[in-house]
């Protein structure tokens, strides 16, 4: 009992420590308000930042120097992640239901999909809202795109044996080399590489064309692909602009680095480009999106095929919103230059998007989805074991990618990871079918897109707004649990349901 006491109270100290961090990034919208004020009463705006920004800081505060701490083991690691991810999205609906006039259950809805950078939006008149909101939306994505305790380990300084724990339990990876001696090393370098490609990206996007507000806004959900945007139309609404082509080839750019493994980026800093090309996971990667390229472009084609052809601005128009919907889809980013309920897109592109949500992006990105090098885990055990059938039954072949050989125990893991996928997947599906009145696709588009942390699904936004109660509950759940990888949101309920048995 008393280790039992000790170990919540260790994990309520590392709450706090993270919800004194968090507290002060509260505030910083309050400071966007005063540059770009917009409408709504001003007093109002910054006092839904500041007061619960200082009352969170405090409290976290408070926690943190009145508990214990110790170095936490796996498991605890995996319910300080849970606890974490649902405490940050619990305060980071704060301000939304303070300024908006929406139930607590949505704005949480949003407040989530925010942090956990998967861009399902259930709110409409976005050109309209307050910046202060509309930047507090995509800021969250930017810190929860590289991860909440990932941003608490740089900017907390901490490191040893903690770090390699929380760092361990918030992306439970196949392991890859460190690029330093030290995992609080590896969270700098992961951070450094993160900031450059955003600050690269914001003074492309502005010297591009976008005003300063959006520019600032769409670079936070462009790295992190997170895909919120300042505008209802999401990037469609640049497509009057002349610099438009400008915009979204630099957007697919970024795209590609935020689903791109940060560790290859760091080895492409120093001087690997190979790396590119011959790791097995980016192989995998750019041979899925240029094969879901051409999928989607020949069934466009197939549908449109003489107006696509009537001039060389309709193909280019054609090449590049193709392009950019499949990089958009595979990154997670989930922007869109046309939606994809569109008739524009016929049955079978609809079904690369939906296969595209579900693989994702790489391991170690800002992406979502089951990951790639996963996929290639699977898909050359596959053919390990059809290999085996022709060879005598004592011989064994080992199951070897980039020349080293994946363990049993991590195959494993794997399979156990894709069943608590699909398993999810399925009953946020069946929920949806029985309270709501959407088609099979479209609810099965809505649970993929909350898990995979995509954004993108087969109906209207209002249709998601009129969600019962559970079934937002169920997507809620989705989202963490996807950007999480399952298992710790698993642990944390078995914990709970533990405890409740022990009573």
């Amino acid at each position: 009992m008393l280790k039992k006491l000790i170990t919540s109270l260790t994990i309520l100290n590392y709450l706090g420590s993270l919800l004194f961090i968090f507290g002060f990034a509260m505030m910083l919208p309050a400071l966007v308000h005063l540059i770009f004020p917009g409408p709504g009463i001003s007093v109002r705006i910054i006092a839904a930042f500041v007061i619960p920004g200082t009352l969170i800081s405090l409290l976290g505060l408070i926690l943190t120097r009145r508990l214990p701490d110790r170095v936490p083991n796996i498991q605890d690691g995996m319910m300080i992640t849970a606890l974490a991810w649902i405490t940050v999205s619990l305060a980071g609906t704060i301000p939304l239901f303070l300024i908006l006039d929406q139930p607590f259950i949505d704005t949480f809805f949003e407040a989530t999909s925010g942090i956990t950078a998967s861009g399902l939006t259930i709110f409409t008149g976005l050109d309209e809202m307050p910046p202060a909101l509309l930047f507090w939306r995509s800021f969250m994505q930017w810190i929860g795109g590289i991860g909440i305790l990932t941003f608490f380990l740089a900017v907390s300084f901490r490191g040893g044996s903690t770090a390699a724990t929380l760092f361990s339990a918030e992306g439970h990876k196949i392991h890859s080399s460190r690029p330093v001696p030290g995992i609080f090393n590896t969270v700098k370098i992961i951070w450094m590489i993160y900031a450059a490609l955003t600050l690269l990206a914001f003074f492309l996007l502005y010297a591009e064309g976008m005003s300063l507000f959006d520019a600032i806004n769409h670079t936070l959900t462009l790295v992190s692909t997170g895909g919120f945007s300042t505008h209802d139309a999401s990037i469609a609404y640049f497509s009057h602009f002349k610099s438009a082509p400008l915009i979204e080839y630099t957007m697919i750019f970024f795209m590609l680095m935020g689903g791109t493994n940060f560790l290859l980026h760091y080895k492409v800093s120093t001087g690997d480009w190979q790396a590119l090309y011959k790791d097995f996971e980016m192989r995998l990667f750019w041979l899925i999106i240029g094969g879901a390229f051409l999928l989607i472009g020949l069934d466009v084609y197939r549908a449109h095929g003489s107006e696509l052809l009537s001039s060389w601005t309709t193909f280019h128009l054609h090449f590049r919103s193709t392009l950019f919907q499949t990089v958009s889809i595979i990154t997670s980013t989930g922007y869109a230059t046309r939606n994809l309920n569109d008739p524009y897109y016929p049955a079978l592109a609809k079904q690369v998007f939906l296969l595209l949500m579900f693989v994702g992006g790489c391991i170690g990105s800002t992406a979502g989805g089951f990951k790639v090098l996963r996929l290639g885990v699977l898909g050359q055990t596959l053919a390990s074991e059809i290999k085996q059938l022709s060879l005598p039954g004592k011989a064994v072949i080992p199951l070897v990618i980039q020349q080293r050989i994946i363990p049993g125990r991590e195959v494993r893991r794997i399979c156990a990871l894709l069943f608590a996928w699909i398993g999810l997947i399925w009953t946020g599906t069946s929920l949806t079918l029985a309270f709501t009145s959407l088609d099979v696709s479209e609810a099965l588009s809505g649970m993929l897109s909350a898990v995979s942390n995509m954004g993108p699904f087969f109906f209207s936004t209002a249709k998601l707004a009129s969600f019962p109660a559970c079934v937002k509950i169920t997507y809620i759940f989705g989202m963490l649990a996807g950007r999480l990888e399952v298992l710790p949101m698993f642990v944390l309920c078995a914990r709970l349901v533990g405890r409740q048995g022990n009573l």
